[in-house]
C-alpha cells in the first residue's frame, strides 16, 4: 500500500501494482530529463493543466525509479496503465503534489 505521508503513490501497470516516490535522486534525474529551469516550473505546469504527455511519462519514470523500479521510459511507454492516459496524468500530478506537500497540508493533492 502506498504511504501518502511518505510521498508515495500507487500505479497499476500491466496489471501489477507499483509504488512511486520522488526521492532526491529521482527529482535530480527528472530535472535533467525535462531540461527544466526548476521543479517549481514543472509544478506550475501541472497546476495550470499545461503539462505534456512527455512530462507525465518522465515524471512517472522518475517516481517508479524512486520506488525501486529498474525499467526504462520505453518500457512505460509500451505498458498498459490503469485508467489510460488520464489515469497516468492523475498519478503523476498526485506524485508531484505529495513530493512537495508539508505534513498537515491537506491530502497532498493538486
Amino acid at each position: 500500500m502506498a504511504n501518502p505521508w511518505a510521498g508515495e503513490v500507487a500505479l497499476v501497470m500491466d496489471g501489477q501494482r507499483h509504488i512511486l516516490k520522488l526521492t532526491l535522486g529521482a527529482l535530480a534525474e527528472l530535472e535533467v530529463a525535462l531540461q527544466a529551469d526548476s521543479l517549481l516550473a514543472l509544478v506550475e505546469r501541472f497546476e495550470g493543466g499545461r503539462f505534456s504527455s512527455r512530462d507525465v511519462l518522465l515524471l512517472l519514470v522518475a517516481g517508479l525509479r524512486g520506488g525501486g523500479w529498474k525499467g526504462q521510459a520505453s518500457d512505460l511507454a509500451q505498458a498498459d496503465i490503469a485508467g489510460g492516459p488520464m489515469g497516468a496524468a492523475r498519478v503523476a500530478a498526485e506524485l508531484l503534489a505529495r513530493a512537495f506537500a508539508l505534513p498537515g497540508d491537506g491530502d497532498g493533492q493538486l
